[in-house]
């Protein structure tokens, strides 16, 4: 009975690994050993300061609505670190608080998207970035990026591609899967194309703070009318209490408010009061530390890769993906992946999750586990490829 559903339901892709996810839950049902590298949630649970904040606001009886904008403590708090951390004055109001970041990608598409229209997206990329505008009956239009542009859309890229229909542009910085940082000059340009031809840059700024060895600049260094999408998730390590937000330009906030209001009411309340501990200097230093955990892993699992003949053309310097290109070993992206959880029980993303563009030549490993598993994963690895190639 599936066709008596929505074409737009019909339309959106499910994500492919998680057909892996579910095979691998049933083969670790069994007694076996899976390593997970597929899912981009990192091992550490939410930072004790957070949860104790978290705790202290459900027994202090803060489980209403807040006001559909988000809380105004939490709001300057956020307003704060964009003061701390970019040296940027940004006016709380323009701050609104989303259940997640997909929350705030759900409000940028609703306001900025007509049916039929489109953004510019690269190609790979986040999966949900172009089911989300097919649920507001528009499109993403796919730009095929490779190694020479880092996998990322560029201002000639924008011209190249910008017609009647685009209404804008859609980049991540560092992105999903590819890691790949947007430089201030770049951002620049991407905005002053978007500008030119009157169409809105919005910028998934969600692995901020997950950066190695370079600090990421924030689009709103360089275009205070961007749309930024940011969320707890990542950085801040809050997962599961889906919560997020946007930064827009002061004439777009009662638009955003109204459809906030319509959406989803309110973010989660007893989120909200958690994340005014992710500021806090305690916090902040253990954020810190994981980060440069982050960092030995990448660190380890880059080098190691490469040496078994996977193909990292780019050195990532952000998120915690690693896009590995499989050509040398095979063509087909899924059935690789298949191989490598039956067979070495280690599970891995295939790159037709991230779009099409050589999707069935690419993996993602997200490096979300501590160094001694990732050893034994590439011990299981390299034992697959022999197999494999046997």
């Amino acid at each position: 009975m599936t066709s008596s559903y929505s074409a737009r339901s019909r339309a959106i892709e499910p994500f492919h690994v998680m057909a892996l996810l579910a095979r691998a839950n049933q083969l670790q049902a069994r007694g076996h050993d899976v390593i997970h590298l597929e899912i981009g949630e990192p091992d550490f649970t939410t930072a004790a300061p957070i949860v104790a904040a978290g705790q202290t606001a459900l027994a202090a009886g803060h489980t209403r609505y807040t006001s559909a904008r988000g809380l105004p403590q939490l709001r300057e708090a956020i307003a704060g670190f964009y003061a701390q951390r970019y040296g940027l004055s940004i006016d709380p109001e323009r701050v609104l608080i989303t259940p997640g970041g997909s929350g705030a990608l759900l409000l940028a598409s609703s306001l900025l998207v007509d049916p039929g229209r489109h953004w510019l997206l690269a190609d790979p990329g986040y999966p949900c970035n172009r089911h989300f505008l097919r649920l507001v009956e528009a499109s993403a239009q796919l730009v095929p990026v490779g190694p020479e542009v880092r996998y990322q859309l560029t201002e000639e890229l924008l011209e190249r591609h910008w017609n009647a229909d685009t209404v804008g542009a859609l980049v991540a910085s560092p992105a999903n899967p590819t890691g790949t940082l947007l430089e201030r000059q770049e951002l620049a340009g991407l905005a002053r194309g978007a500008r030119a031809h009157g169409g809105h840059l919005v910028v998934d700024e969600i692995y901020h703070g997950l950066t190695y060895g370079v600090d990421a600049a924030s689009v709103l260094e360089v275009d205070d009318e961007a749309f930024v999408l940011n969320s707890f998730s990542k950085y801040f390590g809050m997962t599961g209490w889906r919560l997020g937000w946007l930064v827009a330009p002061p004439d777009a906030l009662p638009e955003l408010e109204k459809l906030a209001q319509n959406l989803y009411i309110s973010a989660p309340s007893m989120a909200q009061y958690a994340a005014l501990a992710c500021f806090e200097p305690a916090t902040l230093e253990i954020l810190e530390a994981r980060r440069a955990e982050f960092a030995r892993r990448r660190n380890f699992l880059l080098p190691a890769l490469r040496e078994l003949g996977f193909g990292i053309a780019v050195e990532p310097q952000g998120a915690f993906y690693l896009y590995a290109d499989i050509s040398a070993f095979a063509d087909d992206a899924y059935a690789f992946c298949q191989y490598m959880l039956e067979s070495q029980y280690v599970a891995i993303t295939p790159g037709i999750d991230f779009g099409h563009y050589r999707a069935r030549q690419h993996v993602r490993f997200a490096y979300t586990q501590d160094l001694p598993v990732l050893q034994r994963a590439l011990e299981r690895i390299a034992r697959g490829l022999r197999e494999w190639q046997g």
